[in-house]
């Protein structure tokens, strides 16, 4: 399974815009420019897109970890949220996703936070990242 998405920009670094889509329209031409990633600007940034990517995909890791163990959640609200830092020697690079998870979810404590774990090692883009991953997970 292959999945893709492109970019283009136009001009310098610090006044250059960019545009990002992807193959299934969701994203079309969407707006990206030093302002957005650096700055407090309008539009996205690849970081962001980052963090959806790893909020949804825990979701779903978990969903299947709990699912495998039997057990079927009533909901999994995650965030992700990605630290880019100026790392010496490195330039900027993403050091860190931190997952806040607050489920409904029935069944043991122990037993859903050592499934929630797993869920955070084990999901494909917490994989890819080479960055400190982190949790919070708030059970109700």
């Amino acid at each position: 399974m292959k999945r893709n998405a492109s970019a283009v920009w136009r001009g310098d670094l610090k006044s250059g815009k960019g545009t990002i889509s992807s193959a299934s329209g969701v994203l079309q031409d969407t707006q990206y420019s030093f302002g957005t990633r650096f700055e407090n600007g309008i539009g996205t940034n690849p970081e962001e897109l980052i963090a959806a990517a790893h909020a949804g995909c825990f979701a779903m890791a978990f969903s299947a970890e709990l699912g495998n163990a039997g057990i079927t959640p009533e909901s999994i609200q995650a965030t992700a949220t990605v630290s880019l830092e100026n790392v010496p020697g490195k330039g900027w690079t993403v050091t860190a996703s931190h997952l806040d998870v607050t489920a409904k979810v029935p069944g043991d404590e122990a037993k859903i936070r050592d499934i929630a774990a797993a869920a955070k090692a084990g999901c494909p883009i917490s994989r890819l990242l080479n960055a400190d991953i982190t949790m919070d997970l708030k059970l109700e």
